[in-house]
Protein backbone atom coordinates (compact mmCIF):
# COMPACT_ATOMS: atom_id res chain seq x y z
CA UNK A 1 0.00 0.00 0.00
CA UNK A 2 1.34 3.56 -1.00
CA UNK A 3 1.83 5.88 1.92
CA UNK A 4 -0.42 9.03 1.65
CA UNK A 5 1.17 12.12 -0.28
CA UNK A 6 0.78 14.32 2.47
CA UNK A 7 3.08 12.16 4.82
CA UNK A 8 5.49 10.79 2.69
CA UNK A 9 8.87 13.49 3.81
CA UNK A 10 12.58 12.95 3.13
CA UNK A 11 13.98 11.06 6.73
CA UNK A 12 13.69 13.37 9.22
CA UNK A 13 12.28 16.11 7.21
CA UNK A 14 8.86 18.04 8.04
CA UNK A 15 5.23 16.93 6.96
CA UNK A 16 3.86 19.34 4.01
CA UNK A 17 0.28 20.69 5.06
CA UNK A 18 -2.08 20.63 2.56
CA UNK A 19 -3.99 23.97 2.31
CA UNK A 20 -7.50 24.18 0.18
CA UNK A 21 -9.11 27.55 -0.19
CA UNK A 22 -12.31 28.60 -1.67
CA UNK A 23 -15.03 31.10 -1.71
CA UNK A 24 -17.91 30.25 0.53
CA UNK A 25 -20.54 28.05 -1.25
CA UNK A 26 -18.04 26.11 -3.45
CA UNK A 27 -18.34 23.31 -1.71
CA UNK A 28 -14.73 23.41 -0.43
CA UNK A 29 -16.16 21.28 3.34
CA UNK A 30 -16.51 18.46 1.05
CA UNK A 31 -13.76 18.26 -1.04
CA UNK A 32 -11.67 18.53 1.90
CA UNK A 33 -13.46 15.58 3.57
CA UNK A 34 -13.17 13.72 0.78
CA UNK A 35 -9.65 14.59 0.42
CA UNK A 36 -8.62 13.40 4.03
CA UNK A 37 -11.01 10.33 3.69
CA UNK A 38 -8.27 9.73 0.78
CA UNK A 39 -5.12 10.86 2.79
CA UNK A 40 -6.29 9.64 6.16
CA UNK A 41 -5.75 12.72 7.02
CA UNK A 42 -7.20 15.47 10.00
CA UNK A 43 -8.48 18.77 8.93
CA UNK A 44 -7.99 22.43 11.03
CA UNK A 45 -11.19 24.84 9.85
CA UNK A 46 -9.59 28.40 9.07
CA UNK A 47 -12.67 30.63 9.44
CA UNK A 48 -13.78 33.27 11.03
CA UNK A 49 -17.11 32.55 11.98
CA UNK A 50 -17.42 28.83 11.93
CA UNK A 51 -14.91 29.33 15.41
CA UNK A 52 -17.80 30.14 17.38
CA UNK A 53 -19.92 27.52 19.60
CA UNK A 54 -24.16 26.90 18.93
CA UNK A 55 -24.21 28.40 15.31
CA UNK A 56 -23.62 25.47 13.22
CA UNK A 57 -26.11 26.24 10.88
CA UNK A 58 -25.88 30.03 9.83
CA UNK A 59 -22.20 30.09 10.21
CA UNK A 60 -22.24 26.88 8.18
CA UNK A 61 -19.96 24.71 9.92
CA UNK A 62 -19.34 20.72 8.24
CA UNK A 63 -22.55 19.04 9.18
CA UNK A 64 -22.49 15.96 11.48
CA UNK A 65 -21.90 13.13 8.90
CA UNK A 66 -18.82 15.45 7.53
CA UNK A 67 -17.51 15.40 11.15
CA UNK A 68 -17.80 11.94 11.22
CA UNK A 69 -16.20 11.42 8.22
CA UNK A 70 -12.77 13.07 9.08
CA UNK A 71 -11.91 14.61 12.26
CA UNK A 72 -12.39 18.47 12.34
CA UNK A 73 -10.50 20.93 14.33
CA UNK A 74 -11.23 24.43 15.45
CA UNK A 75 -15.00 24.38 14.74
CA UNK A 76 -17.48 25.47 17.67
CA UNK A 77 -14.86 26.15 20.62
CA UNK A 78 -15.50 30.33 21.10
CA UNK A 79 -18.35 31.65 23.11
CA UNK A 80 -20.30 33.59 20.97
CA UNK A 81 -20.22 36.70 23.89
CA UNK A 82 -16.82 36.35 23.64
CA UNK A 83 -14.62 38.96 21.43
CA UNK A 84 -12.20 36.39 19.60
CA UNK A 85 -9.45 37.78 16.81
CA UNK A 86 -7.27 36.43 14.30
CA UNK A 87 -3.85 36.14 16.51
CA UNK A 88 -5.64 34.07 19.01
CA UNK A 89 -6.87 31.70 16.34
CA UNK A 90 -3.37 30.90 15.23
CA UNK A 91 -2.27 30.30 18.73
CA UNK A 92 -4.88 27.66 18.58
CA UNK A 93 -4.11 26.34 15.37
CA UNK A 94 -0.69 26.12 15.96
CA UNK A 95 -1.31 24.01 18.78
CA UNK A 96 -3.25 21.93 17.03
CA UNK A 97 -1.12 21.46 14.02
CA UNK A 98 1.67 20.89 15.98
CA UNK A 99 0.47 18.12 17.79
CA UNK A 100 -0.76 16.51 14.79
CA UNK A 101 2.56 16.64 13.21
CA UNK A 102 4.38 15.06 15.86
CA UNK A 103 2.01 12.35 16.63
CA UNK A 104 3.03 12.08 12.17
CA UNK A 105 -0.88 12.62 11.24
CA UNK A 106 -1.29 14.41 7.97
CA UNK A 107 -3.03 17.54 7.88
CA UNK A 108 -5.09 19.49 5.74
CA UNK A 109 -6.05 23.42 6.54
CA UNK A 110 -9.11 24.49 4.80
CA UNK A 111 -11.34 27.57 4.98
CA UNK A 112 -12.37 31.00 3.05
CA UNK A 113 -11.01 33.50 5.46
CA UNK A 114 -8.11 34.75 4.46
CA UNK A 115 -6.55 36.27 7.67
CA UNK A 116 -7.55 32.93 9.44
CA UNK A 117 -5.95 31.00 7.10
CA UNK A 118 -2.60 33.07 7.17
CA UNK A 119 -2.61 32.86 10.90
CA UNK A 120 -2.72 28.93 10.65
CA UNK A 121 0.22 28.81 7.88
CA UNK A 122 2.67 31.16 10.30
CA UNK A 123 2.34 34.16 12.75
CA UNK A 124 0.32 37.08 11.58
CA UNK A 125 2.90 40.23 12.36
CA UNK A 126 0.73 43.52 11.02
CA UNK A 127 4.31 45.89 12.06
CA UNK A 128 2.41 48.49 13.64
CA UNK A 129 1.21 48.24 17.34
CA UNK A 130 -2.18 48.42 19.17
CA UNK A 131 -2.69 51.26 20.74
CA UNK A 132 -5.28 50.51 23.36
CA UNK A 133 -6.56 54.29 23.76
CA UNK A 134 -7.28 54.93 19.69
CA UNK A 135 -8.97 51.40 19.53
CA UNK A 136 -11.17 52.09 22.63
CA UNK A 137 -12.49 55.45 21.12
CA UNK A 138 -12.92 53.44 17.78
CA UNK A 139 -14.89 50.88 19.42
CA UNK A 140 -17.14 53.43 21.76
CA UNK A 141 -17.63 55.37 18.53
CA UNK A 142 -18.68 51.71 16.97
CA UNK A 143 -21.80 51.14 19.73
CA UNK A 144 -22.25 55.28 19.41
CA UNK A 145 -22.55 55.83 16.33
CA UNK A 146 -22.64 52.44 14.43
CA UNK A 147 -20.61 49.93 12.51
CA UNK A 148 -21.56 51.96 9.00
CA UNK A 149 -20.00 55.08 10.13
CA UNK A 150 -16.90 53.55 10.91
CA UNK A 151 -16.97 51.50 7.34
CA UNK A 152 -17.35 54.80 5.75
CA UNK A 153 -14.40 56.91 7.17
CA UNK A 154 -12.39 53.48 6.36
CA UNK A 155 -13.49 53.99 2.99
CA UNK A 156 -12.68 57.60 2.56
CA UNK A 157 -9.05 56.91 4.08
CA UNK A 158 -7.96 54.00 2.77
CA UNK A 159 -10.64 52.50 -0.11
CA UNK A 160 -8.33 49.49 -1.25
CA UNK A 161 -8.48 48.21 2.58
CA UNK A 162 -12.20 48.86 2.64
CA UNK A 163 -12.59 47.13 -0.36
CA UNK A 164 -10.35 44.03 0.99
CA UNK A 165 -11.98 43.02 4.17
CA UNK A 166 -14.90 42.34 5.80
CA UNK A 167 -16.85 45.78 6.76
CA UNK A 168 -19.23 43.48 8.43
CA UNK A 169 -16.54 42.33 11.02
CA UNK A 170 -16.12 45.42 13.40
CA UNK A 171 -12.75 44.27 14.52
CA UNK A 172 -11.40 44.41 11.49
CA UNK A 173 -13.21 47.73 10.47
CA UNK A 174 -11.78 49.03 13.58
CA UNK A 175 -8.34 47.15 13.16
CA UNK A 176 -7.95 48.87 9.35
CA UNK A 177 -8.95 52.72 10.90
CA UNK A 178 -6.74 52.39 13.76
CA UNK A 179 -3.66 50.95 11.67
CA UNK A 180 -4.57 53.64 9.05
CA UNK A 181 -4.29 56.00 11.73
CA UNK A 182 -1.15 55.16 13.51
CA UNK A 183 1.09 55.10 10.05
CA UNK A 184 1.22 57.03 6.76
CA UNK A 185 0.39 54.46 4.46
CA UNK A 186 -2.83 52.65 4.55
CA UNK A 187 -3.54 49.21 5.69
CA UNK A 188 -3.80 48.02 2.30
CA UNK A 189 0.02 48.80 1.41
CA UNK A 190 1.61 48.27 4.48
CA UNK A 191 0.21 45.51 6.47
CA UNK A 192 -1.69 43.33 3.11
CA UNK A 193 1.15 43.81 1.18
CA UNK A 194 3.34 41.80 2.95
CA UNK A 195 0.92 39.14 4.44
CA UNK A 196 1.38 36.31 2.44
CA UNK A 197 4.86 37.20 1.69
CA UNK A 198 6.05 36.28 4.74
CA UNK A 199 7.59 32.78 5.42
CA UNK A 200 5.13 30.68 6.99
CA UNK A 201 6.04 28.00 10.12
CA UNK A 202 4.99 24.77 7.98
CA UNK A 203 6.23 23.87 4.33
CA UNK A 204 2.80 23.28 2.47
CA UNK A 205 0.88 23.43 -0.52
CA UNK A 206 -1.66 25.53 -1.61
CA UNK A 207 -4.65 24.74 -3.59
CA UNK A 208 -7.18 27.46 -4.76
CA UNK A 209 -10.49 25.48 -5.70
CA UNK A 210 -12.09 28.14 -8.09
CA UNK A 211 -15.55 27.80 -9.87
CA UNK A 212 -18.16 29.88 -12.50
CA UNK A 213 -19.40 32.86 -10.44
CA UNK A 214 -23.02 31.89 -11.61
CA UNK A 215 -22.85 28.51 -10.10
CA UNK A 216 -21.61 29.66 -7.04
CA UNK A 217 -24.10 32.22 -6.98
CA UNK A 218 -26.62 30.13 -7.34
CA UNK A 219 -25.47 27.72 -4.53
CA UNK A 220 -25.66 30.55 -1.82
CA UNK A 221 -29.16 31.74 -2.68
CA UNK A 222 -30.03 27.55 -2.30
CA UNK A 223 -27.95 28.07 1.02
CA UNK A 224 -29.59 30.74 2.81
CA UNK A 225 -32.86 29.04 1.71
CA UNK A 226 -31.25 25.95 3.46
CA UNK A 227 -30.48 27.53 6.45
CA UNK A 228 -33.79 29.04 7.26
CA UNK A 229 -35.08 25.68 6.48
CA UNK A 230 -33.18 23.50 8.72
CA UNK A 231 -33.95 25.96 11.68
CA UNK A 232 -31.24 29.24 11.48
CA UNK A 233 -34.32 31.53 12.60
CA UNK A 234 -34.39 29.05 15.92
CA UNK A 235 -30.66 29.03 16.31
CA UNK A 236 -30.16 33.21 16.08
CA UNK A 237 -33.20 32.87 19.03
CA UNK A 238 -31.41 30.45 21.08
CA UNK A 239 -28.17 33.31 20.82
CA UNK A 240 -30.61 36.17 21.80
CA UNK A 241 -31.45 33.79 24.77
CA UNK A 242 -27.93 33.42 26.19
CA UNK A 243 -27.24 37.55 26.07
CA UNK A 244 -25.47 40.06 24.33
CA UNK A 245 -23.44 38.28 21.34
CA UNK A 246 -20.07 39.77 20.57
CA UNK A 247 -19.58 42.83 18.44
CA UNK A 248 -18.57 40.38 16.03
CA UNK A 249 -21.31 37.62 16.40
CA UNK A 250 -24.14 40.10 16.10
CA UNK A 251 -22.47 42.02 13.09
CA UNK A 252 -22.40 38.23 10.79
CA UNK A 253 -24.02 37.13 7.86
CA UNK A 254 -26.60 35.69 9.22
CA UNK A 255 -27.47 36.68 12.70
CA UNK A 256 -27.87 40.35 11.95
CA UNK A 257 -30.69 39.92 9.67
CA UNK A 258 -31.97 37.14 11.38
CA UNK A 259 -32.08 39.50 14.80
CA UNK A 260 -33.69 42.11 12.53
CA UNK A 261 -36.54 39.73 11.72
CA UNK A 262 -37.02 38.90 15.27
CA UNK A 263 -37.26 42.50 16.56
CA UNK A 264 -39.53 42.78 14.06
CA UNK A 265 -37.74 45.45 11.73
CA UNK A 266 -37.67 43.44 8.26
CA UNK A 267 -40.11 40.25 7.64
CA UNK A 268 -38.46 37.00 6.63
CA UNK A 269 -38.05 37.32 2.84
CA UNK A 270 -36.26 40.32 3.34
CA UNK A 271 -33.58 38.97 5.87
CA UNK A 272 -33.31 36.07 3.65
CA UNK A 273 -32.48 38.33 0.75
CA UNK A 274 -30.16 40.72 2.70
CA UNK A 275 -28.15 37.53 3.28
CA UNK A 276 -27.62 36.46 0.17
CA UNK A 277 -26.86 39.93 -0.64
CA UNK A 278 -24.09 39.95 1.59
CA UNK A 279 -22.99 36.47 1.13
CA UNK A 280 -22.13 37.59 -2.73
CA UNK A 281 -20.07 40.76 -1.68
CA UNK A 282 -18.28 38.24 0.30
CA UNK A 283 -17.45 35.64 -2.26
CA UNK A 284 -16.36 38.78 -4.58
CA UNK A 285 -14.16 39.78 -1.43
CA UNK A 286 -13.07 36.08 -0.90
CA UNK A 287 -11.78 35.74 -5.27
CA UNK A 288 -9.91 38.91 -5.21
CA UNK A 289 -7.89 37.88 -2.20
CA UNK A 290 -7.09 34.41 -3.64
CA UNK A 291 -6.32 35.20 -7.03
CA UNK A 292 -3.45 37.29 -5.53
CA UNK A 293 -2.52 34.28 -3.58
CA UNK A 294 1.25 33.61 -4.41
CA UNK A 295 2.63 30.19 -5.53
CA UNK A 296 -1.08 28.87 -5.24
CA UNK A 297 -2.50 25.99 -7.54
CA UNK A 298 -5.58 26.91 -9.09
CA UNK A 299 -8.42 24.11 -10.15
CA UNK A 300 -11.12 24.53 -11.51
CA UNK A 301 -14.80 22.56 -9.52
CA UNK A 302 -16.77 22.89 -12.51
CA UNK A 303 -19.57 21.49 -10.78
CA UNK A 304 -17.92 17.84 -10.41
CA UNK A 305 -18.27 15.47 -7.70
CA UNK A 306 -16.25 15.97 -4.55
CA UNK A 307 -13.98 13.02 -5.08
CA UNK A 308 -13.20 13.87 -8.35
CA UNK A 309 -11.60 17.18 -7.10
CA UNK A 310 -10.22 14.96 -4.47
CA UNK A 311 -8.40 12.82 -6.43
CA UNK A 312 -6.63 16.16 -8.49
CA UNK A 313 -5.66 17.85 -5.34
CA UNK A 314 -4.05 14.42 -4.52
CA UNK A 315 -2.44 14.08 -7.67
CA UNK A 316 -1.14 17.74 -7.25
CA UNK A 317 0.32 16.79 -4.00
CA UNK A 318 2.07 13.78 -4.92
CA UNK A 319 3.75 15.79 -7.87
CA UNK A 320 4.57 18.69 -5.76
Amino acid sequence: MSTPAAARTPAGGPQRLLVLVGPTALGKTAVAVAVAERLDAEIVVADSMQVYAGLPIVTNQPSPEQLRAAPHHLVGYVDPRSDYSAVAYGEAAHAVIGRLRAAGRPVVIEGGSGLYVRAALGDLSFGVPSDPELRARLERRCDGEGLAALVGELQARDPASAARIDTANPRRVVRALEVTMLQEAPLSEEQYGRLWQAPGRYPHLLVALEDDRELIRERIDARVREMIAGGGVDEVRRLDALGTPSRTVAQAIGVRELREHLAGRCSLEEAVAAMQRRTRRLVRRQITWMRKLPDAARLGVSGRPPGDVADEVVALLERS
